[in-house]
């Protein structure tokens, strides 16, 4: 989480709306153990990483529709998940994220 302050501190000075998700639990193996964290900033920059890359772009039209929404949700990617597999996670596990908008 530490490695996302400056630039989410940088996106609210400049009046940004931020979505926050991070791995809450995992299944099996995963590219990044519970409590890695990403950022998004309502105009699609990122900052962090759940996944080491494999599905963050998922991750990012998740956090951009909670920012629209403003409802909190919990995802999941797994091997067996079409869209997961079709991004990348070819780990074998699956992985599962709280997303939730930053609020001041």
């Amino acid at each position: 989480m530490k490695e996302l302050l400056n630039d989410v501190d940088r996106w609210k000075k400049q009046g940004k709306d931020i979505a926050v998700a991070r791995v809450v639990d995992l299944d099996g193996s995963g590219p990044r153990l519970p409590g890695a964290a990403m950022a998004v900033s309502s105009d699609g920059e990122v900052a962090g990483s759940v996944s080491g890359g494999c599905v963050e772009g998922a991750v990012v039209a998740e956090a951009l529709d909670v920012i629209e929404s403003r409802d909190r949700r919990m995802v999941t990617f797994g091997y067996s998940d079409d869209e997961a597999f079709a991004v990348g996670l070819t780990c074998g596990g699956t992985i599962h994220l709280f997303i939730e908008p930053l609020d001041w």
